[in-house]
């Protein structure tokens, strides 16, 4: 009896998940659970499934950590494990994908979508099952027979099981070849044994295959799951499943690779007839990603088979999620159905146009002559943005960063194109927003860089190679320190100390900044009551915090419990934030700020001057202290243009009851500026460096030069 397993917190999304699963074939059985461990349990105690159908956002464990779980079971290594997510974001998916999930579905699920590909999985579980039961068979036979009648019989077994079986050696040379597989590449069997894959199989595919059987024969294991891919014989492109496992010698090592290869080309025909009438994308209308990936890599092909250029262009709108944010979904999508209509009408009849996900679209022309055409186009897209867009009968101003990248020049397919295109893109954002810019291939060995930091990164919290230094603030009036800010070290095995402008923008994206904002702050907490201990109160404790923890409700709820951890009044923590991080994500921003501020803990707005600076919006949050930004600071005595820059934020500040801060003051010359000009506060290298919270307390107890008025 085939059964479906749905997993959903939420009553109704596991209704409808269960009714959706029995509507896929006849006979089906579902088995719903309100969790993951209860689905766990279920398993382990002897439920026997064909299919996993889970949320991925979940109390007790989110959807890959299910998955994870699941793979670790030996008897359920294999079971397919489809994993929806609210989110749009590609990490997530990459996520659940990484941690063995077999496929995902974005919420609200498509009903076509879900049955073609519930349908599609669950037939090649019962193929996988069905070689599994001719495999075990085979085995009791052999065991049966004698060694010249079993190896004759294991040929005749290899031949009729209805998969492609062939193993390859060191060399990369075909040694054992099944019926199924001979009748693929279309050639006699003695004919293809002893040569080389590129002959028989195509160097695309050669190259690919041995990338893979080279890992499996390094670790010594199958590879974690089957692998689709799309190959070239016979005159015609076949999709296969394919599974790899190591054929160890004599001496137990590995020295060949058994490769196992359903031909599903047929099967996923059916699967892009049943799904065609979910291609596109709701909001907009356009090409969802699907459907342009398959038709770019047709219009790929042909532009290869006529020797033409084709510019691929990845257009991700500039700051759009603080739109969202500040005016609601509604109008979020509105704007997002502006552009699309905008781009349509800047763009030609050949152009494919398509919405990636989010606010990212994705443009295609083939048969460009010389890069200047790519720049050509790029253009045009940036001057969709050029005129505010109408929406809910509001005019708003919108940019996007566009990355173009080239085929054959930068790559041949549709997924190595887009991922250039988003490498270009990303440096866009990070140079300043609002332009374009071609891939290089430069950006490869960057990203290669930036995985190796990531991993480092991941490690560096487990191995406790973050430190924390302080950096005393004065106030100008009485000369009194009055408080310390935390600044987070990496203390690198290799590099030494790393700054955090090298690694906390890489945190905020791969999702560690709430572990390593939390431990800076229990670090930050336990110094001052150690110091306050010691005599050395009088102190407020400063502590930035990261505008992506302010995207959804929680971190007011951290900082409260850090406080009570270390026994420490709220009215002795400062918090800092930028003007982005209110404005971007104004709504949960102000609940969170107000929910500190009844606490008793003080806030202040960091880098004044460089964001947004929505005196309108700021205003109304219950902020303490504006800091002014070095870059202003650094100029004060050179530029008249910052000088009054500085004077405007320190009366706009006093005039809004604020205290005012300067950060960066390296002189004595800006420090006399600051002073005359009414600044409250101060603090940078003239003051003291950063240092160690040993050099810190003993720097405290020492006597300095800066008293009131000094």
């Amino acid at each position: 009896m085939t059964r479906i397993v749905v997993i959903d917190d939420r009553v109704t999304n596991r209704n409808i998940l269960t009714r959706l699963a029995l509507s896929v074939e006849e006979g089906l059985q579902v088995s719903a659970y309100a969790s993951p461990v209860e689905a766990l349990d279920a398993l382990d105690g002897g439920l026997e499934c064909d299919l996993i159908v889970t949320d991925f956002n979940m109390p007790e464990m989110d959807g890959a950590a299910f998955v994870r779980t699941l793979r670790q079971r030996s008897e359920r290594h294999d079971v397919p494990v489809v994993v929806v997510t609210v989110y749009e974001d590609r990490e997530f998916c990459y996520r659940a994908l990484e941690a063995g999930a077999t496929d995902f579905l974005l919420s609200p699920v498509d009903h076509l979508e879900f049955r073609a590909r519930a349908r599609n999985l669950l037939t090649l579980r019962r193929q996988q099952r069905l070689l599994a039961d001719r495999a075990a068979g085979l085995e009791q036979a052999l065991t049966r027979q004698e060694t010249a009648s079993g190896e004759d019989l294991l040929g005749r077994m290899l031949d009729a099981i209805p998969a492609a079986i062939s193993i390859v050696d060191g060399q990369g040379r075909l040694v054992f070849a099944n019926q199924a597989h001979a009748a693929l590449l279309g050639l006699p069997r003695q004919e293809a044994l002893g040569r080389p894959l590129a002959e028989t199989h195509g160097e695309d595919y050669a190259l690919r295959s041995g990338v893979r059987d080279e890992k499996v024969r390094e670790t010594g294991v199958p590879l974690s799951r089957p692998r689709y891919e799309t190959v070239e014989l016979g005159g015609s492109q076949r999709c296969l499943l394919t599974a790899k496992a190591p054929l160890a010698n004599a001496s137990g090592w590995a020295t060949q690779v058994l490769s196992v290869a359903f031909d599903v080309t047929e099967l996923r025909q059916e699967e892009a007839d049943s799904a065609r009438s979910a291609r596109l994308d709701r909001l907009t209308g356009l090409p969802n990603a699907t459907s342009f990936q398959d038709r770019a890599e047709e219009e790929l092909q042909r532009a290869r088979r006529e020797h033409k250029i084709s510019a691929l262009l990845h257009v991700d709108l500039d700051r759009f999620k603080g739109v969202n944010d500040a005016f609601g979904q509604e109008f979020g999508d509105g704007l997002l159905q502006a552009v699309a209509r905008r781009l349509r009408e800047r763009l030609e009849d050949g152009d494919v146009l398509a919405r990636l996900q989010g606010d990212e679209f994705a443009v295609l022309r083939t048969g460009i002559k010389r890069p200047d055409d790519a720049a050509e186009l790029a253009r045009r897209v940036a001057d969709a943005f050029s005129e505010p867009f109408l929406v809910l009968g509001h005019e708003v101003n919108s940019s996007a960063s566009v990355g173009i990248t080239l085929a054959p020049a930068d790559g041949r397919t549709a997924d190595v194109l887009l991922r250039n295109a988003e490498l270009a893109t990303y440096r866009v954002k990070a140079s300043g927003r609002d332009h374009y810019r071609f891939f290089a291939a430069e950006m490869n060995h960057q990203a290669r860089r930036a995985v190796a930091l990531e991993r480092e990164l991941r490690q560096a919290l487990g191995a406790e190679q973050f430190v924390v230094y302080y950096q005393p603030q004065l106030n100008l009036g009485s000369g009194a320190i009055v408080g310390v800010e935390a600044l987070i070290r990496w203390n690198h095995p290799r590099r030494g100390l790393i700054r955090p402008g090298e690694f906390i923008g890489l945190a905020e994206e791969i999702g560690l900044i709430a572990p390593i904002t939390r431990w800076v702050l229990q670090t930050a907490c336990r110094q001052h009551r150690i110091w306050r201990d010691k005599g050395l109160g009088g102190m407020q404790m400063s502590v930035n915090l990261s505008p992506v923890q302010f995207r959804e409700r929680g971190v007011e709820l951290m900082v409260e419990r850090v406080l009570k951890e270390s026994s420490l009044s709220p009215t002795a923590l400062d918090i800092e934030l930028t003007e982005n991080a209110v404005i971007e994500n104004s709504q949960t921003a102000a609940q969170s700020l107000r929910y500190l501020h009844q606490l008793g803990v003080t806030l202040s707005i960091d880098d004044f001057g460089t964001g947004y600076s929505l005196l309108s919006y700021i205003k109304r949050l219950p902020v303490q202290r504006l800091k002014i930004d070095q870059s202003f600071v650094q100029n004060l005595e050179h530029s008249q243009n910052d000088d009054e820059i500085v004077k405007a934020i320190i009366n706009l500040g006093h005039s809004l009851g604020l205290n005012v801060i300067a950060e960066g003051v390296e002189t004595e010359g800006q420090l006399r500026r600051l002073r005359l000009l009414g600044c409250d506060e101060v603090q940078g290298h003239l003051i003291s460096p950063p240092l160690s919270a040993e050099a810190l307390e003993a720097w405290l107890t020492a006597a300095r030069p800066f008293g009131p008025g000094g």
